[in-house]
């Protein structure tokens, strides 16, 4: 079954990156002119962390937001399309390297995508402050989670690497959720480490669904971004080429880091991110930074 995923999931990225690749080499005359070395830092250093399991739509949402590189409007597709291969790489190695029950991998392997596919439809057409809500809403949830997290309020795991019965519908269910949230710019990650965690299966069990999932899901949904043309491209092959570079150094040279501290950081960004956006979805100019 581990066979049957990986090819599914290299066949997705294959007609995915095809499809991507193509449409930014044909509109690069529309790239903006943000600076290559901003975007391209962007990507190595969130996909880096996001390979520790800091996740990296939080950050990336708070620099796109704070520095005035992408358009809000612009935001959850450009970070769904260019997250894609970096985060395809993270599950194939990840797969490899930490054991994880191959039904349960499965099971929310194809129902995150399905969500995907549900969710990138809707969001690529919303306006910018439904947008901007939807992340200021979704960037609260995390940072609730990792505080429950730091508070010892959320379960810390137990030892099993697969579920069962009612505990995998409904870990099904919630990835379907899931999937369907990130298209708004919400990560996969925190709320699927908080199911993880809150069903008994083991720690490290989380990084292969949480990357296997995500990597799915945004392969099925970021098309529809392109389709749509609902994501900054060179924002998004920036991310694409950068993070690439950023996992592979996260996963074979640095194997352990203190994270705690970054953490916090981390926390209180998307806690200020998430106030910035409903306060721009509020003003009719939502382009215009509030005062601190």
């Amino acid at each position: 079954m581990d066979i049957i995923l990986k090819t599914i999931l290299g066949l997705m990225t294959g007609f995915f990156g095809f499809y991507y690749i193509a449409d930014v080499i044909k509109n690069k005359n529309q790239f903006s002119g943000k600076p290559w070395s901003a975007l391209l830092g962007t990507g190595f250093f969130t996909n880096f962390f996001d390979t520790l399991g800091i996740g990296s739509f939080a950050p990336q949402t708070a620099i796109f937001k704070f520095f005035k590189l992408v358009d809000d409007r612009l935001i959850p597709g450009t970070m769904n399309v260019g997250n894609t291969i970096p985060t395809v790489v993270q599950a194939f190695i990840f797969m490899t390297v930490v054991k994880v029950d191959p039904l349960t991998l499965m099971s929310m392997s194809t129902a995150a995508p399905l969500g995907a596919l549900l969710g990138a439809g809707i969001v690529s057409k919303m306006s910018r402050t439904k947008v901007q809500l939807g992340l200021g809403f979704g960037l609260m949830a995390v940072a609730i989670i990792i505080i429950a997290g730091f508070l010892k309020l959320m379960p810390v795991g137990g030892e099993a690497i697969g579920l069962t019965g009612w505990k995998l519908a409904l870990i099904v269910v919630m990835s379907f959720i899931f999937g369907a949230l990130q298209t708004i710019g919400v990560g996969f990650y925190a709320p699927c480490m908080a199911m993880v965690y809150t069903l008994g299966l083991h720690p490290q069990t989380a990084f292969p669904i949480m990357m296997t999932a995500t990597a799915m899901l945004m392969a099925a949904g970021g098309g529809r971004f392109v389709k749509e043309n609902a994501y900054d491209r060179k924002t998004a092959i920036s991310l694409t080429i950068a993070g690439v570079a950023g996992v592979f150094l996260a996963a074979f040279v640095i194997k352990s880091l203190p994270l705690i501290v970054l953490k916090w950081v981390v926390c209180v960004v998307v806690i200020y991110t998430s106030v910035w956006m409903f306060i721009s979805a509020a003003r009719k100019d939502t382009e215009k930074i509030p005062s601190n």
